[in-house]
């Protein structure tokens, strides 16, 4: 089965999903050969660019950097990867590093054949460059993709977007309690609604007592430990 849009028939694609498992590689980077098993059981935020030496993404990566003490508080590490090659890479952070002042500590992988890149879906099939689109891949200690996030090229990336989920996701692990809109660390979460007529009558019976019991769908909740 194909979509038409606009005219033009799409043929169906085949990208990781959320709650997919992360695509394996093994891949030369700016700190030596990576893997995607040397993260297990680390969170893992794997991110495209579409360019070295590029304004945004040389702001995203400063911002990245800036931010690097807030990711391995949350057991994450950080690692880059678009089409140019390492010695792009590390020209461009060492012009960073002498125009800026900021060291960038994570490694960047060169993906000069986009196997990686097109395992992931982070190149636009309808473009003519091989320019990797923004993506963002949020990726658990089992290996398991629970959010990404696509930018088109000419938007920048919010980092403190990018940790609030990274934070969101960690404080919702246990499956039971969910973020509402705008949820940052310090709020409260909310009960998983039941999905049963019991399960929705004994929600309304509880008495409140820690929680806000707003209604049976909706009850607020602390974060365990708090």
């Amino acid at each position: 089965m194909t979509d038409i849009v606009d005219d033009k028939v799409l043929q169906p694609q085949t990208f990781p999903r959320i709650n997919d498992r992360a695509p394996r590689f093994t891949a030369r980077t700016t700190q030596g050969v990576v893997s995607l098993s040397d993260y297990a059981g680390k969170w893992l935020i794997l991110f495209s660019h579409p360019a070295d030496f590029t304004p945004v993404c040389t702001s995203e990566f400063i911002d990245l950097e800036k931010a690097s003490n807030k990711f391995k508080a949350l057991n994450c590490e950080l690692l880059g990867l678009s089409a140019d090659s390492v010695y792009s890479h590390i020209a461009w952070l060492l012009n960073i590093e002498e125009k800026f002042g900021v060291k960038i500590n994570f490694p960047i992988i060169e993906d000069l054949s986009l196997v990686i890149a097109e395992a992931y879906g982070m190149i636009d099939e309808r473009s003519t460059s091989t320019s990797t689109v923004r993506s963002v891949f949020f990726i658990n200690p089992e290996g398991i993709i629970k959010a990404h996030i696509h930018y088109p090229m000419s938007i920048g990336r919010s980092v403190e977007e990018i940790v609030r989920i990274l934070t969101a996701l960690v404080a919702t692990e246990g499956g039971n309690e969910v973020t509402p809109a705008g949820w940052r660390e310090g709020d409260d979460l909310v009960l998983a609604p039941p999905v049963t007529m019991r399960g929705a009558r004994e929600r309304l019976k509880k008495k409140k007592t820690e929680e806000d019991e707003t209604d049976w769908y909706f009850t607020k909740t602390k974060l365990e430990g708090e």
